[in-house]
């Protein structure tokens, strides 16, 4: 069994990184003139991306995002009127240099 997984990590790891080389060569070059790479700068690029975007949205139940949207619309449902208010009133006080009516409450 191990074998066999390590194999399928194996065959992963260099489909992953082919698909990445051709991609890039097939682009890039051509769009903003920019270099080749070979197997190894695109299977190091690969990795980079694994480690920045993680699954790269691959993952269907129980992603990150979809927690996020759901933890979201609990504290929603939780909000009394007034709070769903003050809250939609500093939404739109975000990013005009106004203080949001939190902050004056707690300045006060």
């Amino acid at each position: 069994m191990f074998v066999a997984a390590a194999l399928g990590i194996a065959v992963f790891i260099g489909i992953g990184g082919e698909v990445v080389m051709h991609l890039w060569n097939w682009n890039l070059p051509a769009l903003f003139g920019w270099p080749q790479i070979t197997f190894w700068q695109a299977l190091g690029l690969f990795a980079l991306c694994r480690i920045l975007f993680g699954d790269l949205g691959m993952r269907v139940r129980g992603s990150h995002r979809s927690n996020f949207w759901r933890r979201g619309a609990e504290r929603w449902e939780k909000m009394t009127p007034e709070e769903r208010e003050r809250f939609r009133q500093g939404m739109r006080a975000c990013g005009g240099g106004q203080t949001t009516p939190l902050d004056s409450q707690s300045s006060g």
